[in-house]
């Protein structure tokens, strides 16, 4: 079992800055990507950034140019720098492990951060 931790949600002005944290413990060997997700009210879950255990970076079209996935094997963490945020940001932004054992894959996810954008 993996358990995913999330922290640094939030409510900031448009325009502010947030850094989302995702911090993995339990079995996270086998640990392929790691990304987050976002869901709005009346939406369906969508993917905002992933980046895999060799560093390989994938971002929706929404957010490129804003948003930065990084990562740190030491600490087991994941991180999601924000800026320029903008309203539609606003969402519950969840964190997602994406394990593989051979060709059997496995999904995590965390209890999920509220971002809030408004003036």
């Amino acid at each position: 079992q993996v358990q995913l931790v999330e922290s640094g949600g939030g409510l900031v002005q448009p325009g502010g800055s947030l850094r989302l944290s995702c911090a993995a413990s339990g079995s996270i060997f086998s640990i392929y990507a790691m990304g987050w997700y976002r869901q709005a009210p009346g939406k369906q879950r969508e993917l905002v950034a992933t980046i895999t255990s060799g560093g390989s970076t994938n971002y929706a079209d929404s957010v490129k140019g804003r948003f930065t996935i990084s990562r740190d094997n030491a600490k087991n963490t994941v991180y999601l720098q924000m800026n320029s945020l903008k309203p539609e940001d606003t969402a519950v932004y969840y964190c997602n492990a994406h394990k593989v054992i051979v060709t059997t894959g496995y999904n995590y996810w965390g209890q999920g951060t509220q971002v809030t954008v408004s003036s």
